[in-house]
């Protein structure tokens, strides 16, 4: 007779075939470095592997949702936000390849591009997490490859304090979150997400509640650093300015995607077996809301202190986290209204996309215009860059204006959708809601301060020393890249929008899954 746990665990390694073919190519880098020294083949060997990856993802998608037996038996399962955090990743680590192109010389070449390999992967295995362990083990394997990759291209005292500083809180913050884990598991007697959900669920009313606290607490704080929420931010500003331009890029992006992806799993909201948000009670909205609050007022607060123009991005991240953290905050309670309104995970993912090109494209504006002997560094280095190199100037203004959130960009619409859906979420922290709105407004507000007066240094300014004109080929592909993301879905979201929004419970719906108890899904 047929064992459904059995089966189950067997269908799990198609569904890895894609993260399994990128460990293995990034072990293939590694031992072909030992033999030949080369960035240009190295970086297109990783270019064709992510194309590869990506044609391999799409014929290996399953035709069916997962059946009641995976969800609470397998450690990794495919859904649409899988899929959706999938092709971001893929399509993200390409811009990187090509950023990063000339900032890596031939010698480390294979062993850079082999851990950006591993990093994508782990995303790829954190969105399918379904399992605390399997999740866990995923966070690491982001984290691991980092440390290497942050010492590769710049190898200075600078650099090497950045690597550490990361290196040295990144492990403690893993510390943490196993910590809130442990809890978890303490209180489900399961590493199951839907079995855990399904226990937390049935101790409400049950004298439990300081236990379910502190892991919520811990697990928020573990997750925490990887979206540089507060007050787990520390690291940025210094890592952010010690290390490359590509690298601060690749930092702002790759983590926070990984970050926020496994607080909608760990939290309860895209569960396989039904939103299941309710399971953490009334706590987590509230502490959603303070660090959603602080987050965003911190980094634009202390972002309007800097001229440095990598710590200036590194504050202006930390703020864009907490807008972030708004559409967590309300899920719940658009989850339980069954809100049309696409405030909740779907506007992170949209905002995800929408950061990543125009943050990614900014540090490519510094990277692009800086040269060994000149390394583009503070503000009054952009002095005169409409007038100097008028197309980049151009995309730095829309990239910046997307960061503030002006009409017609990828920002605005995110920016929107975040706003929106705090203004519709409704029940007993409804009010609570509506002051987040309008924290965020305010906050939007003094970002476009300091993001203003990038622009009118470009524009309205003299340079003391003119930029000298560069022909940065894959850096130029990066601009435009970026700018293209920025500009297509500020135009017309509507195609990543809906997509967004079916990876949601409440709108994509699992409504195939069993709604039955684990035990009576998963016996024959």
């Amino acid at each position: 007779m047929p064992n459904p746990i059995i089966d189950a665990l067997k269908n799990i390694y198609p569904l890895a075939v894609p993260e399994i073919a990128l460990i293995a190519l990034a072990c293939l880098l590694y031992l072909a470095g030992t033999w030949r020294r080369d960035r240009d083949l190295w970086g297109t060997v990783a270019l064709v592997a992510l194309a590869s990856v990506g044609v391999v993802l799409w014929y290996t998608v399953p035709t069916r949702p997962p059946t009641a037996a995976e969800v609470y038996a397998a450690p990794i399962i495919l859904d649409r936000l899988a899929l959706l955090t999938k092709v971001i990743t893929l399509i993200g680590g390409a811009i990187l390849v090509i950023f990063t192109w000339y900032d890596i010389s031939d010698k480390l070449a294979a062993e850079f591009y082999g851990c950006m390999l591993l990093i994508l992967a782990g995303i790829g295995l954190t969105a399918m997490s379904n399992d605390l362990i399997a999740l866990f083990l995923s966070l690491e394997l982001i984290s691991i490859p980092t440390y290497v990759m942050l010492y590769i291209p710049r190898r200075d005292d600078l650099g090497r304090e950045a690597a550490t500083k990361y290196f040295l809180l990144s492990v403690f913050s893993s510390g943490i979150l196993l910590f809130g884990f442990s809890y978890l598991y303490g209180i489900a007697g399961s590493t199951n997400l839907s079995a855990i959900m399904d226990a937390l669920r049935s101790t409400q009313g049950v004298d439990l509640p300081v236990l379910v606290l502190v892991a919520l607490v811990m697990v928020v704080a573990g997750l925490g650093f990887k979206i540089t929420a507060v007050p787990f931010h520390f690291y940025a500003p210094d890592v952010y300015q010690g290390t490359t331009a590509s690298m601060a890029a690749l930092l702002a992006f790759l983590p926070k995607v990984a970050g926020f992806v496994a607080l909608a799993r760990v939290l309860g909201f895209v569960v396989p077996a039904g939103p299941a948000a309710i399971a953490f009670g009334p706590h987590l909205p509230k502490l959603l809301w303070i660090v959603a609050a602080v987050t965003m007022t911190l980094g634009n607060v202390l972002a309007l202190l800097q001229t440095n123009l990598k710590r200036l991005l590194a504050y202006s991240s930390i703020a864009h986290a907490g807008y972030m953290l708004m559409g967590l905050t309300v899920a719940q309670s658009l989850e339980a209204t069954n809100s049309n309104v696409p405030g909740g995970v779907e506007a992170i993912m949209f905002y995800l996309v929408a950061y990543g090109g125009m943050t990614i494209g900014a540090f490519a504006v510094f990277s692009y215009l800086s040269t060994p002997e000149r390394e583009v560094e503070m503000e009054d280095d952009l002095a005169g860059l409409g007038v100097s190199h008028p197309g980049v100037a151009l995309l730095m203004t829309l990239f910046l204006f997307s960061l503030i959130g002006v009409p017609l960009t990828a920002g605005f619409v995110g920016k929107m959708m975040l706003f929106f859906g705090a203004l519709s979420g409704k029940g007993d922290s409804g009010v609570l809601f509506r002051w987040l709105a309008a924290i965020m407004a305010v906050n939007a507000a003094i970002g476009a301060w300091y993001y203003l007066r990038i622009i009118a240094k470009m524009y309205l300014h003299r340079p003391v020393k003119p930029l000298p004109k560069t022909k940065a080929l894959p850096k130029l592909m990066t601009l435009w890249s970026c700018a293209l993301v920025t500009l297509v879905f500020g135009i017309y979201p509507k195609p990543l929008v809906d997509l967004a929004a079916r990876t949601t419970p409440r709108l994509a719906s699992n409504q195939s899954v069993a709604k039955a108890s684990p035990h009576t899904a998963i016996n024959p």
